[in-house]
Parts: C-alpha cells; structure tokens; sequence
C-alpha cells in the first residue's frame, strides 16, 4: 500500500555537567512579613488547593444549542455548517479553537468517519490532517481515489482534552450532526475508523480487532448504508506490522469494490 513509516526517535541531547557552586555569601534576615491566613490545603497532598474551575453550563440559545429543527432544515453541507458551527451543546465546545466540521465531496460515494480532532484538526479546522491524516490520504490513494473525492467527518466536531475518547455524552451531543451530514451525502458506504465510531454511530460495542473487516450496517434518514469498520490510522501507526497494514488493505479494497458495484447498479 505504500503506507508512511513513523520516523526514529532522535535521542535528547546530554545535558552539560554543573560546573563548581560559588561560595555563598550571608544575607541580611529580612524584616519579618504580618501574619497571613494560610491557603487551604488539598486533603491528599497538604499543598494549597487550585481554585476549582467554573462547571459547565449547558447553553439554551440556537447559537450555542443549535435545535434539532435547525439541524433538519439544512438542505446543504455549507447550511449545516453555518447552523452548527457555534455549538458549544457539550462540554468539548468552550475549549476547541476551531470546529472542525468535516470536507470532501458533498456527494461522495465513500464516507470516512473518525473518532474527533486532535492538536492539528483543531489548529487547522480541518479533519485527519496530522501523521494519521497523511497515512489516511495514502490508504485512500491505495484504493483508486484522491482525499477530495471522498468525505471525512468525525463522530465530534472539538477536539477532546488530551486527545482522549470522547465521553458518551459528548458523542451523544453531537451524533444528530453526523447524522444530517451523512443525509445530505448520501455515501453508498461507510469506513468507520477504530471503535468509537462504530460504537457511537453503528451501535457496535465490540472490539474493533474483532470486527474489522466485517460488514455492518446503519441506517440514517430513512437509507440503510453498508458498513465496513476498520483501524484508525492512528492505530496503523502505533502498530505498523505488515499485518495491520495487510488487514486495513482488504478492509478498503473491500469498501471500494462496493463502491464501484453500487454505481454500476
């Protein structure tokens, strides 16, 4: 397939030995300080407490909350976007710089679905443009196709703090977005990409290693679409064994021999 390799580890430079310590010289014992009401203290740790931050409030303006009719009465990707693109409906929201929606062909045949940003999507507003986005565009091109003739979204449009899976409620917040989007596409199949989208948008809890490579489907808008489930490249990366990348390989030619019978049909 061609897939990118993750480069080598450089090794950190030595640090300098610590030269001689000058001779220390008294200082005068500063005039002492007025008494001071101590910080409290954490009960595990006895050091003083951070001030806890604010909780978050769930907002009720079609800004901040865009209603499911809004969401609906989008009868265009570009719609849907300007509906949605100042949703701060989960906790996700109030901390993502940019929202990062998802791009492609609006009537592509093939849907990819990841989990949600991370540093560089949410940098740049743009999905799977990091390392797994490069090796996502080789895995694409493996198969026939160019990134701009498929779609890639994401099951959230913010990046989850440290990268983490997003937590149900998040995903939760954000699956009827997904779900206008894959209406207004109307792919011929779905790739989702490692476990949470299967889990979020198919329904499947099952371990991806157990499932990928076999087809599901899901339905949305009154369609029922096939469903192939295969690794993250994320994943592909971590484990970059001829294995893994064997078994993304059939995963995505298996997709594209859907994809050309569906429109020959």
């Amino acid at each position: 397939m061609g897939l990118i390799r993750e480069p080598a580890a450089t090794p950190e430079p030595a640090l300098p030995a610590p030269g001689p310590r000058p001779a220390s010289r008294p200082t005068p014992r500063p005039a002492p300080l007025p008494p001071t009401r101590p910080a409290a203290a954490s009960p595990r740790s006895g050091a003083p407490s951070a001030a806890p931050s604010a909780p978050y409030v769930r907002p009720t303006d079609p800004i901040g909350c865009p209603p499911p009719e809004a969401v609906a009465a989008a009868a265009s990707l570009a719609d849907l976007e300007r509906a949605i693109q100042g949703c701060l409906a989960c906790p996700l929201g109030p901390g993502r710089l940019k929202f990062v929606f998802g791009e492609g062909d609006p009537r592509a045949r093939l849907l990819f679905v990841g989990e949600g940003p991370g540093r560089d999507e949410d940098l740049q507003g743009r999905p799977f443009v990091g390392k797994a986005g490069e090796l996502l565009d080789k895995m694409i091109g493996a198969i026939g196709l160019r990134r701009e003739e498929t779609y890639i979204a994401n099951v959230v449009k913010c990046r989850p703090p440290d990268n983490r899976t997003p937590a149900p409620d998040e995903a939760r917040a954000c699956l009827g977005y997904l779900h206008r989007q894959i209406e207004l596409i109307q792919p011929a199949v779905i790739v989702t990409l490692g476990a949470t989208p299967l889990r979020e948008l198919v329904g499947v809890a099952e371990g991806i290693t157990k499932v990928r490579g076999q087809w599901k489907r899901v339905r949305v808008g009154g369609r029922e679409i096939p469903v192939m489930p295969t690794f993250h490249p994320a994943y592909v990366l971590r484990q970059y064994t001829q294995d893994v990348r064997r078994a993304v390989w059939e995963d995505l030619k298996a997709a594209k021999e859907w994809v050309d019978k569906a429109a020959d049909a």
